[in-house]
């Protein structure tokens, strides 16, 4: 295997786990038994890079290279088994610190994601599509998180808190156009970068998009 094919292949592990691990404490926080957990953390992980590969019209990835489903499983079962055993974990003080773990592991999972997104369809042969380019990275970078929030019965993220969406268009926009100048793997890094960097700046400074505070 290529050093360029391994290198991909642990970004990708590490965007799973982010966003297994984000999906697990979520499932958590909702009380859900362990199987609860492990879906939602493999959904959060590898949901949106099996609705891309589907608008791809291949087989998703998640079942071609079931090593992503393991490592999500894995990843999902560590913090439930560290908060079943020591249950003085699950007092209330420490909410805001899972509130910052699924924030840094969203964040990290929605970067990758959605440099992965583009990189997947640079490769499908979609170079010069920057629109449908910038739609998969997305996708990718939010679908697992949009369909962790409806199974767990929670307003959508992506529609309520900070930027999130838009920092993954952005971030997609940006992974397309370094693609083109600089190469692959110089640009999902730099694209990763701006998604985590937008979002640590929306929330230091509580941006928004705007919308209604109530309705008449």
């Amino acid at each position: 295997m290529e050093l360029q094919t391994w290198i991909v292949l642990i970004i990708e592990l590490i965007g799973t786990v982010a966003f297994s691990v984000s999906g697990a404490m979520v499932g958590m926080r909702k009380q859900m038994d362990i199987f609860g957990v492990i879906v939602l953390g493999v959904v959060t992980a590898v949901g949106g890079g099996m609705m891309r590969d589907v608008f791809l019209g291949r087989i998703p990835g998640a079942f071609t290279k079931p090593v992503y489903v393991e490592a999500a499983v894995v990843s999902a079962v560590i913090p439930f088994v560290l908060l079943y055993v020591n249950k003085k974990l699950l007092h209330s003080r420490y909410q805001i610190v899972y509130t910052k773990i699924i924030f840094l592991m969203d964040s990290l999972g929605l970067g990758i994601f959605t440099a992965m997104g583009v990189s997947t369809g640079v490769g499908a042969g979609y170079e010069k599509n920057m629109f449908f380019l910038c739609f998969l990275g997305t996708l990718t970078g939010v679908g697992g998180g949009l369909l962790r929030d409806m199974m767990a019965g929670v307003p959508p993220y992506i529609f309520v808190k900070h930027i999130y969406a838009c920092a993954s268009l952005v971030g997609g926009i940006c992974c397309v156009w370094l693609y083109r100048s600089i190469g692959r793997l110089p640009a999902v890094f730099i694209a990763a970068f701006v998604v985590m960097a937008i979002r640590f700046l929306a929330a230091h400074f509580r941006w928004n998009l705007p919308h209604p505070k109530t309705l008449s």
